[in-house]
């Protein structure tokens, strides 16, 4: 699924479509994993004012110039969504939506939102006249956790966050794995992000997160974001149905050391890569690499 590198990319593709103004919307399927906005094509006439990123949903402000409205739509790629922007080219079979976005020159380009198993949202944010149900989806945004690529996100807070310093609770004994893919620790490290970060960082992925010593911690937290970064810059990862921009793929997923090659060699040492279950999801990793402490031994060298 698309995961923060890609919905980053996606941000980033969509803003040549600053300061164009909407002048057809066609929703052509609105079951997606909730049906699409009511009144969609009531965008009619509004100009797209800026683009956010939160985790791995996307804001997009719109505003009407000639009565000072304003609209936000809450967009989730779900498992297999994208947005793509065409020039005169005819819908297929699964893009959902189509917005035609129109410059001061005439210049017509449209938006499809593409998604085959529909497990994407595309929501109003905030309440106006067309919207019944003012803030409904505003939960989605609720109770996050930090940007990894933010100044909130390094050693110390995952230390903290670790540790647990209110007395009556117990530091955090779950995988290492969960914690960094828990969106309320830290948002956006997806499956792929972690196995190459916990790689990176000689930290079995089963660890309970409690034993992993400080110093692993420094290390993996710096190997998150260096991964992210470097993600973002290669157009994210691009494994099954990701695109963006008018069809162009991601290539992260050529410089991948350790997710998806399970049973190759190891870059580092050669050993056999194997693969886990944790919490349902594939975990790839180097038994040698990222060897596996006793789990009842606070002082084990890990």
């Amino acid at each position: 699924m698309p995961e923060l590198p890609e919905v980053e990319t996606t941000k980033l593709s969509l803003e040549p479509l600053i300061g164009q103004t909407v002048t057809c919307v066609q929703v052509r399927h609105p079951r997606l994993r909730y049906d699409i906005a009511k009144d969609l094509d009531s965008l009619v006439g509004f100009v797209l004012t800026k683009l956010q990123r939160r985790a791995k949903y996307l804001l997009l402000d719109f505003y009407h110039a000639h009565d000072s409205r304003q609209k936000t739509l809450l967009i989730h790629l779900g498992m297999s969504g994208s947005l793509q922007q065409h020039i005169d080219e005819p819908p297929r079979k699964h893009d959902h939506v189509l917005i035609d976005f129109t410059d001061s020159h005439g210049k017509i380009i449209t938006l499809h939102y593409h998604d085959p198993r529909r497990f994407g949202m595309i929501l109003w944010l905030v309440n106006d006249d067309y919207i019944d149900q003012p803030n409904t989806y505003a939960r989605f945004l609720a109770n996050l956790g930090p940007e990894p690529l933010s100044d909130d996100f390094d050693a110390n807070y995952l230390i903290r966050y670790i540790m647990r310093p209110k007395s009556h609770q117990k530091p955090l004994n779950k995988p290492i794995k969960s914690l960094i893919m828990d969106q309320s620790v830290v948002v956006g490290v997806g499956n792929i992000y972690a196995a190459e970060s916990l790689f990176l960082s000689g930290i079995h992925p089963l660890t309970p997160a409690y034993l992993v010593h400080e110093d692993k911690l420094v290390r993996l937290t710096h190997h998150i974001k260096q991964i992210l970064a470097r993600a973002i810059a290669q157009g994210g990862s691009t494994l099954r149905d990701f695109t963006v921009g008018g069809g162009k793929t991601g290539y992260f997923q050529q410089t991948l050391l350790v997710y998806g090659r399970q049973g190759e060699s190891c870059t580092t040492c050669g050993s056999l890569l194997e693969n886990i279950k944790i919490s349902g999801r594939a975990s790839v990793y180097c038994p040698n690499c990222q060897p596996y402490h006793d789990y009842n031994n606070p002082s084990s060298n890990n």
